[in-house]
């Protein structure tokens, strides 16, 4: 069993999540890049120094999540960080058009892909010294910003990606209280340039990603059950 830290990020083939993984493994962390598509996942690796191995995970299968574990299990023994970084807009139907199904594709990766990880990846992060969990949501999933007129959050009127992030949040707080020996906060990458927003978002990449590595690398006496971006705590 190896001493460096270990990570895992799901869905960082690319955007907000491969450069997580970049500047974990310049921690000389081993990180494990989570991709659906493992060609995908070896081209997104082979561009990153450090000790980076390609894991293959579809978050919205069940198999797909055991075989990833069982896999992490086999090699490291333990998962020391946890980064439920995979999320998808959903559909772009209208609000008063939205019915049921459309919500629920967008609810598998965006709310039951963090629940089938993280319920997978359990009994390795209890290996670990000091066991982190980074839940990727969104300001858009904050009631107090989609408020605001005068945030960008509010200029968004949709019913799926919003409230799966605002599900995802009080997820988060919930998995915090039943996890009081783990770290586990939800992050908000701010309007960052990626492809879920065809690239209109004001942030790059590597701004986008500061709040989760902070969240990833937070110290065991530090805080969990909140809701944070670059700048600090963000409002529910």
């Amino acid at each position: 069993m190896t001493d460096t830290t270990i990570a895992m990020v799901t869905g960082a083939n690319k955007g907000i999540g491969h450069t997580v993984v970049r500047r974990l493994a310049e921690r000389g962390w081993t990180v494990l890049l989570g991709s659906r598509d493992p060609g995908r996942g070896a081209a997104a690796a082979a561009e990153l120094r450090g000790d980076v191995e390609v894991l293959p995970i579809d978050v919205t299968n069940d198999e797909s999540v055991a075989a990833a574990a069982k896999l992490v299990e086999e090699r490291y023994g333990r998962l020391d960080v946890l980064v439920n970084n995979a999320g998808v807009v959903g559909s772009r139907v209208a609000a008063l058009d939205t019915g049921a199904a459309d919500l629920l594709a967008c609810y598998d990766t965006n709310v039951f892909g963090p629940v089938r990880v993280t319920r997978a990846f359990l009994p390795l992060l209890r290996r670990s010294a000091a066991p982190r969990i980074v839940m990727v949501s969104s300001g858009m999933g904050s009631i107090t910003r989609t408020g605001d007129p005068d945030r960008v959050e509010s200029s968004l009127v949709s019913l799926g990606y919003p409230s799966s992030k605002t599900a995802l949040n009080m997820i988060t707080t919930q998995y915090a209280k039943a996890l009081p020996e783990f770290r586990v906060n939800a992050a908000d990458p701010g309007f960052t340039a990626t492809d879920l927003n065809d690239h209109r978002g004001y942030q790059t990449v590597e701004e986008g990603s500061d709040a989760i590595v902070a969240l990833a690398t937070v110290a065991p006496d530090g805080p969990t059950g909140g809701f944070f971006d670059r700048g600090g705590p963000v409002p529910w």
